[in-house]
């Protein structure tokens, strides 16, 4: 998933300044947090699967690093995309899931950056400006 992501990152012509390994998906906001701190950090791209159990604790910690990875992006204004599969999900249906989820979520990533970056420059004028 990770070298997926770093290669489609370099197609994007993105540069990939950091990459921290979380022990586990429920640790990820921390770390993602720390990213955001940095000057030289303008997303940050969670990757990772949560696998299902015999209870419904896959959905609860999917739910709960949803909701603070999104409030983590508004609070620093940066994005944080979210490439986790699951909840709900066996080992292979993860496997199979791997490549587009690493795709989408850095390609969300770039795109965000470069829309953010051109509402920062517009000005109206006007006329509707559409940033895409």
């Amino acid at each position: 998933m990770l070298q997926r992501a770093l290669s489609h990152a370099k197609f994007l012509g993105a540069t990939v300044t950091y990459v921290a390994r979380a022990p586990g998906a429920y640790d990820m906001p921390l770390l993602v947090e720390k990213l955001l701190r940095k000057d030289d950090v303008d997303a940050v791209v969670a990757l990772g699967a949560i696998i299902t159990g015999a209870t419904k604790h896959d959905e609860v910690i999917a739910h709960q690093i949803a909701r603070k990875l999104m409030d983590l992006a508004e609070k620093y204004g940066k994005p944080v995309t979210l490439g986790i599969s699951g909840p709900g999900m066996n080992r292979m249906q993860a496997l199979e899931r791997v490549d587009d989820y690493a795709r989408r979520s850095v390609e969300a990533a770039v795109k965000l950056v470069r829309r953010l970056r051109a509402l920062d420059e517009a000005q109206y004028e006007g006329e509707t400006v559409y940033i895409e």
